[in-house]
């Protein structure tokens, strides 16, 4: 198995496609599109790409390239994420400038970062590449936030360890192949949909998956318009009808009445025409 995954040695990614299999080759990338790119044209047997953090989210630019690539998804990792400002050896806190990091690096440990001092922070391809050119540049006013292995790799000196702003900082990661994993041994579906932008049509479509996969999702709470909802007014705007045919049912409603004001008009338009017309004929026969 040879698993591409993006970033330099010490890169989470590589952490995590170790974690899926330590004998793995690994291939490592500088960006998410080369990973897919390697396992398309047959480079690597597999990708290895971090999808959603505990912290900052999803990674939407991953999602966005599953959806372009007709690679199915053959596995998943979950890895808890340290992280640690690093620098040169000799580099003191106080000295530093600049930070570079992944911008989910930057993400995840915004709390500690704005308690340094006249810091920049300097968004980078990957974490383990931003100790990479501290090194490469010999930059002694510049940290990096990355793992203890990117420090180990690069020879860099951790200044602060686990510096994340939440302790149970947690990555999960995507396998991607090009073959699909036998459906004995699955045990896991994604599924993309899109729904129509009216208000709770994706509880509308999870409700009616939930009607037959037995009552599962389970609501709990909604949120709409930055409101909490209470499951049992999810359940209330997940009955209602949609858009559209709230439309039919006011057009409807409105048709009966609009028909007989117009069909008022044009009786009092016709009783007006005929009067009109024996007023004519009167005159014309004084004439």
């Amino acid at each position: 198995m040879r698993i591409a995954y993006q970033g330099e040695p010490g890169a989470y990614s590589e952490a995590a496609a170790l974690r899926f299999k330590a004998s793995a080759d690994l291939l490592p990338q500088e960006t998410f599109e080369a990973v897919f790119a390697a396992v398309d044209e047959g480079a690597a047997t597999h990708g290895i790409l971090p999808i959603e953090n505990t912290t900052y989210g999803s990674i939407h630019r991953n999602y966005d390239l599953l959806l372009q690539h007709e690679l199915p998804i053959v596995g998943e990792v979950t890895l808890p994420i340290v992280h640690n400002l690093l620098a040169l050896e000799g580099t003191t806190r106080e000295q530093l400038r600049r930070v570079y990091s992944h911008p989910q690096g930057l993400a995840q440990c915004e709390r500690f970062l704005r308690t340094l001092d006249q810091v920049e922070l300097v968004p980078t391809y990957d974490t383990a590449g931003s100790a990479k050119m501290i090194q490469d540049g010999q930059l002694r006013d510049t940290g990096a936030i990355a793992s203890a292995r990117a420090a180990e790799v690069f020879e860099l000196s951790i200044l602060e360890a686990g510096v994340q702003d939440f302790a149970a900082n947690t990555t999960r990661f995507l396998l991607i192949g090009r073959d699909a994993a036998p459906l004995d041994t699955a045990n896991k579906t994604t599924i993309v949909f899109t729904v129509s932008n009216d208000a709770g049509a994706l509880f509308k479509a999870l409700s009616d998956f939930a009607k037959d996969h037995n009552k599962k999702p389970v609501f709990k709470l909604g949120i709409m318009d930055n409101k909490v909802m209470q499951a049992e007014q999810v359940d209330a705007i997940a009955k209602l009808p949609s858009r559209d045919v709230l439309y039919s049912m006011l057009a409807g409603a409105l048709e009966a009445p609009m028909a007989a004001l117009a069909s008022a008009l044009e009786a009092k338009i016709q009783e007006t025409a005929g009067l009109i017309d024996a007023l004519r004929e009167e005159r014309e026969k004084a004439g």
